[in-house]
């Protein structure tokens, strides 16, 4: 049976991955690989999450399965998070996902189960996964303009324009904040008149919401969702826990629907759960049931938004650390963009081929693009990376 397949390339980031760790240079840096570091290059566990999992191993009773929406505490937690008071909670309904690809998944599968033909409109660019992700699921994709790689900024007005003609009813999938691999996002006044288009061309917004936290703080990171909610009579939102809570590998998500009516809503959870039974039948429990153990905990709560804080801020301090480092190794080259950019990544501003050699000659990973993870500068190393990058532009 196997004989008929063919061996696929590996991922691009997943790729840099294993390159980088089989790179026996000592100086080496990885800026490719999606997760928070801290100066000394490691993925920390949280403090908080510790002592919620300690809670956790001397309260849990049981392991048995969840329900295919998840833990209902956890599920109310998060949607508080999400959406505060702005959405209407008699159309509101989120169930527990596996990280937010699981979510995006999940999503994908009601999409289809609700229409068929549906088209879902993204970025240009957008996070890598997106496409073959809900693309692999069967749902059609179309880009609309975002970043000019020229200008390094957002393109607003071609992006409104690309936005005002896509065809009504179809689903616009937005990047709540820290958008990815850009890190450049709407102003406020822009996410509003975003929204007056998609109410004018009565779009469905399919937010996905993975680093809130980590551009300003909590609230700041959700105003695209929370101003949307109750403008929109339908909405799809994903959001994840990975990044604001370091919980990576144990996948924790959530996924969020507005309907027009609680009634519909209602027909549209039973559907989300079918999708869930048929994919991976119930979700893990592990991380969700420590997410709601930290914000249903007043102490856990406030020392997670320390840390959190914490997070926040190394990441603005390289951004600076590496325009000034870049600023004063490659004078004739404007590095601006790096300062308004916010979360974990930013395209470098460099072709593939210097890219390439980049790591060919002094061990520095990124994708072709010039994505890089911030997280992956530190005083340390720095200089030696701002050498480099001198050297080959």
């Amino acid at each position: 049976m196997f004989e008929t397949l063919k061996p696929l390339p590996a991922d691009a980031i997943l790729g840099l991955i294993a390159e980088h760790k089989n790179d026996l240079r000592q100086n080496k840096i990885d800026l490719g690989v999606g997760v928070y570091r801290n100066a000394m290059g490691e993925t920390p566990v949280l403090d908080a999450v510790k002592q919620a999992e300690r809670h956790l191993l001397e309260t849990q009773s049981s392991k048995t399965y969840l329900g295919t929406a998840g833990d209902p505490a956890f599920n109310r937690a998060m949607q508080t998070l999400t959406f505060a008071d702005s959405a209407p909670v008699d159309r509101l309904r989120t169930l527990q996902a596996p990280g937010g690809s699981g979510s995006l998944r999940v999503a994908a599968g009601l999409i289809l189960r609700a229409r068929d033909n549906a088209t879902v409109w993204v970025s240009e660019p957008t996070w890598n996964n997106h496409v073959p992700l809900l693309g692999g699921a069967g749902l059609r994709l179309k880009a609309y303009a975002y970043y000019d790689t020229e200008k390094r900024a957002i393109d607003f007005d071609a992006m409104l324009d690309a936005l005002r003609h896509v065809p009504k009813g179809d689903l616009l999938l937005l990047h709540a904040s820290c958008h990815n691999p850009s890190g450049h996002d709407p102003t406020e006044e822009q996410w509003r008149e975003i929204t007056d288009v998609v109410v004018e061309r009565e779009l469905v917004p399919f937010i996905d919401m993975a680093y809130q936290g980590f551009a300003t703080d909590l609230d700041t990171d959700a105003f695209a969702i929370r101003h949307m909610a109750d403008k929109v009579p339908e909405m799809i939102v994903s959001s994840s826990c990975s990044k604001n809570f370091g919980l990576y590998r144990d996948r924790v998500g959530t996924l969020s629907v507005i309907g027009a009516n609680p009634e519909s809503v209602d027909t549209v959870l039973t559907q989300a759960s079918n999708v869930v039974r048929t994919i991976y039948s119930v979700p893990p429990d592990h991380g969700a049931a420590v997410v709601s153990i930290i914000l249903n905990d007043e102490n856990l709560r406030a020392k997670w938004l320390v840390e959190l804080s914490a997070m926040r801020e190394r990441l603005t301090d390289m951004r600076q650390l590496l325009h000034k480092a870049l600023e004063d190794k490659a004078p004739d080259h404007d590095f601006s963009h790096l300062l308004r950019a916010r979360g974990m990544f930013c395209f470098l501003g460099i072709t593939a081929e210097q890219v390439g050699r980049l790591k060919k000659d002094f061990g520095i990973y990124m994708i072709d693009s010039s994505r890089i993870n911030v997280a992956g500068i530190t005083p340390d190393n720095v200089e030696y990376f701002a050498d480099s990058v001198a050297a080959v532009l």
